[in-house]
């Protein structure tokens, strides 16, 4: 287990480049990171309209190998890796035996007896811990791989056109939530179709020694394609407008799946037992604690993480995620509210498919539902999940 300095953040191969880069740096989860480079805005339109480059090297990576590997993984997390041809991947999340959410995860099945497991950073010691205890009894090994990743992320519309005169993997062929082997600048690297974003992507995990190497050939490949460097803050606003929940706003151990909109990763008719089967069969069944549900300001105040939110004046549900969009020109928000409130204002439960179109305001501005914005009642507006939607379509 990599245990972190509790006095100095630790830093990604990518240092460096980031500080001749002129990055605002920052300490999230331990790390050094970039929180942006110029400015956060012009970031997001830019992976948006074309294409951004992410150090992503934060993230925990976890090596879950062995005859036991499958049968292990099914039963410490919620989703079914067994099921899983090698070479795909999978959002799931690990629970706790009470339902609630210890973390969400990206797991790849790198061939019949070996996957990769990738953790929020705050989260990896607490992830290893768990699949370690869950792995007791099966013929499984499970290895903190952290320090031998770099992780970066290339987003936007324009990363296949960018990425693809560098590597040897055919892109045509790699379908969303898929990892392949294979080379980028001439390096060996996993690359996979996935991200955090809401727009088509790639994350390239390589030796951490490769990383600077690749990082440059891919900004200088892309530079006439407009992509720009972009930093923890424009991620974070992407993914808020696609409507992903990030752990420790949207997403917490006192959380369940089944809050967050999110029951369809749980696997109840999986074979066999799994920590949490119980709690979240029940949670499955019951009528909903809370609903998330998305939040267009009607001034441009914008509401925060812990603001309350208000139907008839009353406190009735949290802001857990909010922000500027730049992409809509409004303040925008995640938020849970009471069933009844989401009920009355006519948004209804989040859809199935977090990635679904959402094409405005479920409804006209209601008085009746606000956001506590430090003392002053500012209107708002319940709206479908996600905000934004890409217009290129994605592979399948």
């Amino acid at each position: 287990m990599i245990t972190p300095d509790a006095t100095e953040p630790r830093s990604t191969p990518l240092r460096g480049v980031h500080e001749q880069l002129g990055a605002s740096m920052t300490e999230f989860a331990g790390w050094l990171m970039p929180l942006r480079y110029r400015s956060e805005t012009a970031e997001h339109q830019a992976v948006r309209a074309s294409a951004g480059l992410f150090d992503l090297s934060h993230m925990g990576e976890i090596i879950v190998d062995g005859p036991g590997a499958a049968a292990a993984l099914d039963y410490a997390l919620v989703g079914q890796p067994s099921s899983m041809a090698p070479g795909r991947a999978r959002y799931t999340m690990i629970c706790a035996a009470d339902g609630g959410v210890l973390d969400d995860l990206i797991v790849y099945r790198l061939d019949d007896q070996e996957f990769l497991v990738v953790a929020n950073a705050a989260n990896t010691s607490v992830v290893e811990t768990a699949l370690r205890e869950r792995a007791d009894g099966h013929d499984a090994q499970i290895t903190d791989q952290t320090e031998a990743y770099a992780l970066i992320a290339i987003q936007g519309p324009a990363a296949a056109g960018i990425l693809g005169p560098l590597t040897d993997v055919a892109l045509d062929g790699v379908k969303y939530y898929t990892g392949h082997r294979g080379t980028v600048a001439g390096r060996e690297v996993l690359l996979a179709r996935t991200g955090y974003t809401g727009e088509d992507g790639f994350e390239v995990f390589s030796q951490p020694g490769d990383a600077e190497h690749i990082w440059m050939t891919l900004s200088g490949a892309g530079a006439a394609a407009g992509l720009v460097p972009a930093g923890l803050a424009a991620r974070d606003t992407l993914r808020l407008e696609a409507g992903m929940p990030l752990y420790g706003s949207e997403l917490g151990p006192d959380t369940t799946p089944f809050d967050a909109g999110l029951g369809r990763v749980v696997k109840l008719d999986k074979p066999g037992d799994f920590v949490g089967r119980a709690a979240l069969a029940a949670a499955a069944q019951a009528p909903p604690r809370r609903v998330l549900v998305g939040l267009r300001g009607g001034t441009r105040r914008v509401p925060r993480h812990g603001y309350p939110v208000l139907w008839d004046g009353q406190a009735r549900g949290t802001v857990t995620s909010g922000a500027p969009s730049p992409t809509l020109g409004v303040p925008i928000a995640m938020a849970y509210v009471e069933p009844e409130v989401a009920a009355e204002a006519g948004a209804g439960p989040p859809e199935a498919d977090q990635h679904g179109a959402a094409d405005g305001p479920h409804g006209a501005a209601d008085s009746r539902l606000a956001v506590d914005i430090r003392g002053r009642a500012e209107p708002a507006v319940l709206t479908p999940l996600p905000f934004y939607h890409r217009t290129h379509e994605r592979p399948r």
